[in-house]
Formats: C-alpha cells, structure tokens, sequence
C-alpha cells in the first residue's frame, strides 16, 4: 500500500511518517509511507493509493481531492488531534480504512 502525506512544507510529517511506517512493520502491512508539500503533491499522486493531508493545509482539499478523485485515489484529511500527536498507528489504521 502506497500512502502519501501531503502538507505545506513536506516537513512537518517526516516524524508522522516515521511512526507509520513502525506502526506498519508492527502489523505486518507491506507500505512505502512519503510526504511532500502541497506543491509537489500532483507529481506523486499516480503513485498512492492514499492521500492523506495535513490539517494545517485542509483548505486545499478541495483541490487536492479532484485531482486525486481523477486517479481513484481516496483524499482525506488527517485528524488533527491523531497528527499533532503524532499517532502513527491511529492515522495508519485511517488509511488502510479509506483504501477499503
């Protein structure tokens, strides 16, 4: 599984995408985790399965969505409560369920 972070600067949830990525090994899910800012999002998405954004940038949504939408990938937001506590499990388990 293929989950894609996206967020405004691409660096605030490089320690989010460490946590999922031990989450995942915990469980046992096979997944390449990455974030990159919203600039660059569009030149990653053919490549997830999952877009999940940072709720810092939930304003571009919209955006985000359509051009996701176009390559059938689910677009969420991350909870903000789950990201400014850095669970990785919580928001690993979030998209392994919009991938359902």
């Amino acid at each position: 599984m293929n989950i894609l972070l996206c967020c405004a600067a691409g660096m605030s949830t490089s320690l989010l995408v460490s946590r999922m990525e031990q989450a995942a090994q915990e469980k046992g899910v096979d997944a390449k985790i990455w974030a990159v800012s919203a600039d660059e999002v569009n030149t990653h998405i053919p490549e997830a399965n999952v877009l999940l954004v940072g709720p810092q940038i939930r304003y571009k949504l919209p955006l985000l969505k359509k051009a996701a939408e176009q390559q059938g990938i689910p677009v969420e937001v991350i909870n903000p409560v789950d990201y400014g506590r850095v669970d990785g499990k919580k928001v690993l388990e979030f998209a392994i369920n919009l991938k359902k």
